[in-house]
């Protein structure tokens, strides 16, 4: 089964036939097995299936951080599996956000100092205005000369996301955003995601085991066994929470025998 695409923003980033396997002979764990799937530009889209199911493993290919063992993925109208080491640093710098559970930030930097670092590794100019409207609109203003010890979870976290919108990403992925938040400040946080699509015109995957956090995407699509199973479109969390259910049942209780 392929996942539906659609197609009347353009494609921001997909993946074709994708296979990824791990080990050989009795040890061999096969985590995607032929995923085709397309995600739309200007949208918030959430990846979600069992432990185990493949969703991470989908993330890291469409994001340059692991390669497939077959298949292509795109992002845009660039081909991964056709760039060196240098070119695919490149692009990950330059056209791919990141948002991490464990927010990634470097101790010993300012929140506006982490903010800025890809760009100032890349030697690019900050946009100011830009800077300062990403910094306004996650509630920084007053944080910034404060270090990552300094800052509450969510705080970090809302840094993480002002470091992946600053240089005006392509594409920004979330492994397990709020993973590591408690509710409000989860909240927080996916209604940071969701304004970067509806404020910025942003593109935004996430990976999420949580149902509440994937009822802010426009589309979930879920992966069960390394293969694409199924999707919604503006579903409530309790859409979701009832296809999870049937995905976490054996075989033969989800077909009703």
């Amino acid at each position: 089964m392929t996942a539906t695409a659609p197609t009347s923003r353009g494609i921001a980033a997909r993946a074709d036939d994708l296979v990824k396997t791990y080990g050989s002979g009795d040890t061999t764990v096969h985590a995607l097995r032929g995923v085709s799937i397309g995600f739309e530009a200007g949208q918030v889209t959430a990846i979600m299936g069992p432990s185990g199911s493949g969703k991470s493993t989908l993330m890291h290919c469409l994001a340059g951080l692991d390669t497939a063992t077959s298949g292509t993925v795109h992002i845009g109208d660039v081909a991964l599996d056709g760039l060196g080491d240098n070119e695919m640093t490149r692009l990950r710098r330059d056209r791919i956000g990141f948002v991490f559970q464990a927010f990634n930030l470097v101790p010993t930097l300012t929140a506006a100092e982490n903010i800025t670092l890809p760009l100032d590794i890349a030697g690019r100019d900050v946009d100011r205005q830009w800077y300062d409207s990403v910094v306004q609109r996650l509630g920084l203003q007053d944080r910034l000369e404060h270090r990552p010890s300094e800052l509450s979870g969510g705080q970090q976290q809302r840094v993480a996301c002002a470091r992946a919108l600053v240089g005006r990403p392509d594409i920004i992925f979330g492994d397990e955003p709020t993973g590591n938040l408690d509710s409000r400040s989860s909240g927080e946080v996916l209604s940071i995601l969701r304004a970067a699509v509806d404020e910025f015109g942003q593109t935004v995957v996430i990976v999420t085991h949580d149902p509440h956090a994937a009822s802010y995407a426009d589309r979930v699509v879920f992966l069960a066994d390394g293969r694409f199973s199924a999707e919604l479109a503006h579903p409530t969390a309790d859409d979701v929470f009832e296809v999870m259910r049937t995905l976490d049942l054996p075989k033969n209780d989800a077909e009703g025998n």
